[in-house]
């Protein structure tokens, strides 16, 4: 009898907790809810996240392939937590044109990748989303474009308003002043560092370098598209295919970066959320 009871306390005190915890979120996961919680949700809430990470691109020697993917479903958290949102499924494979010589997944075709996020969207669009936010843990001008292509379509074919929020809409002049590299952009050191801090467990520091590269400033206008190359014969030519010094990592430096990043990406959301339609 007493086991019984001990069981049956313990077991109120988890659906307690369990109540509490889902209470306290403000947003919700797609997946997590019924089809008849996901309808009504759809008619209330006033912003769906799609987010798109890579979840196997390189970065180097001494970080996981998932690093994208990584800070991508960080940021999710945070927005679910905080922000009345839906955060649909995530999109794990896409278009690396830069990385294309280096082991991982790729939709080599940019057409293709586009067309894959114009019908995720299309799909919540048709299920009643008020607005749509694209989240692409790469660059604007990289993984961006297609993306931005998409949101495009969307907003011209539907009239359903969407913001494209990219890694580099996130950082600031408070986040550069983080990191002491002389240059970085990728698997340098501060994304090394989100990731001592996001899976320490899977960052190898004794593999760490420091490798800017061979690449001559550019000063002068323009969009010059880069790659990592494997070719020694090309200028874009990379031993470990980072930019940067990543053996200055740390992973406080990590913590102070996405603390940026998240307050930058809540800003995004609810702006566009109480924008006026069409904004």
């Amino acid at each position: 009898m007493f086991r019984f009871q001990v069981f049956a306390t313990s077991a109120v005190l988890y659906l307690f907790a369990f109540s509490i915890a889902h209470a306290q979120s403000a947003g919700a996961y797609l997946g997590e809810l019924s089809w008849t919680e996901a309808e009504r949700r759809f008619q209330e809430t006033p912003v769906v996240v799609v987010p798109f990470g890579g979840g196997a691109k390189e970065h180097g020697p001494h970080l996981p392939m998932n690093a994208d993917q990584r800070v991508m479903e960080y940021l999710c958290q945070q927005a679910v937590d905080s922000v009345d949102v839906i955060v649909v499924p995530p999109i794990l494979h896409g278009w690396f044109a830069a990385f294309r010589g280096y082991p991982g997944t790729e939709v080599a075709d940019p057409d293709v990748f586009e067309k894959y996020v114009f019908e995720v969207a299309m799909s919540l669009v048709r299920q009643g989303a008020q607005r749509i936010v694209f989240l692409n843990t790469g660059i604007a001008k990289a993984t961006g474009l297609p993306i931005s292509i998409a949101a495009r379509e969307i907003r011209t074919q539907t009239g359903t308003p969407t913001l494209v929020v990219s890694w580099d809409d996130l950082e600031t002049p408070e986040m550069e002043d983080l990191g002491t590299e002389l240059v970085g952009g990728h698997g340098g050191e501060l994304e090394t560092s989100i990731h001592l801090y996001l899976q320490p467990e899977l960052v190898r520091m004794d593999l760490a370098v420091t490798d800017y590269g061979d690449r001559e400033p550019k000063d002068y206008p323009g969009y010059k598209p880069g790659r990592f190359s494997r070719d020694r014969t090309d200028p874009g030519f990379s031993e470990t295919g980072i930019l940067g010094d990543a053996t200055l990592a740390t992973a406080e430096k990590g913590r102070r970066a996405l603390e940026i990043l998240t307050r930058q990406w809540l800003l995004a959301l609810r702006g566009f959320a109480e924008a006026a339609t069409g904004r």
